[in-house]
């Protein structure tokens, strides 16, 4: 399968030329970097092209950079993930395009897969990206008084609203949160081997019990 992926990938660096900025097989899965300045006349040749026949976007997902590599990371902090599927050819590629700025703002691919829409607007509402010319950008899992976006690495964990019935105005109102935060504490790895060593003491004596019945 890497040989069949490996020429895939030799296909589409020889059709995008410097449009992209990577390319690469992993896993047996092809992945493609592009600039967001490119989204679309990109998407629709992978669509079109005989050589590529992309029809299904099964998935658009987006990720948070903030705090990879333990905070070391220098590039944009965000990317929006594109993962399409070709029924024809039945080979899928992975295509990732990074994004800064405040908010982050892509083109929307809607116009090119329909099966973009609620994908686009779930990475919306989970990470505040926004993607230009949706037919339809509203949140879809947080409901519409929610603040923020909470696939975000700096979200706390706690929330910045909370919501309650109020009897005088008789309707959901939402009010800042009144609980303590919340902090996760590390948890503590051990490089000793001690519980490595009680498990192997263990078998040992159970093998024992087992020779001796």
């Amino acid at each position: 399968m890497s040989d069949y992926y490996n020429n895939l990938a030799a296909r589409v660096r020889e059709r995008f030329g410097d449009r992209i900025s990577d390319c690469h097989v992993a896993l047996d899965e092809l992945n493609v970097t592009i600039d967001k300045d490119c989204v679309l006349p990109v998407c629709e040749a992978l669509r079109d092209d005989a050589d590529f026949s992309f029809g299904e976007c099964i998935d658009v997902c987006g990720v948070d950079y903030l705090e990879y590599g333990n905070g070391d990371w220098e590039g944009p902090r965000f990317a929006v993930v594109y993962h399409l599927l070709s029924v024809e050819h039945n080979h899928r590629l992975r295509l990732k395009v990074f994004l800064d700025g405040e908010p982050p703002i892509i083109d929307s691919v809607t116009g090119i897969w329909a099966s973009a829409n609620w994908f686009e607007r779930e990475t919306f509402d989970l990470f505040g990206i926004v993607f230009d010319a949706h037919p339809d950008l509203r949140r879809i899992l947080t409901d519409y008084g929610f603040v923020g976006h909470p696939f975000r690495k700096d979200f706390p964990l706690i929330g910045h609203v909370e919501m309650r019935y109020d009897e005088e105005q008789k309707r959901v109102v939402y009010q800042p949160v009144s609980i303590e935060p919340r902090i996760n504490q590390p948890r503590i790895i051990r490089d000793d081997h001690r519980y490595a060593d009680r498990m192997t003491e263990g078998e040992s004596e159970a093998e024992g019990d087992s020779a001796n019945a």
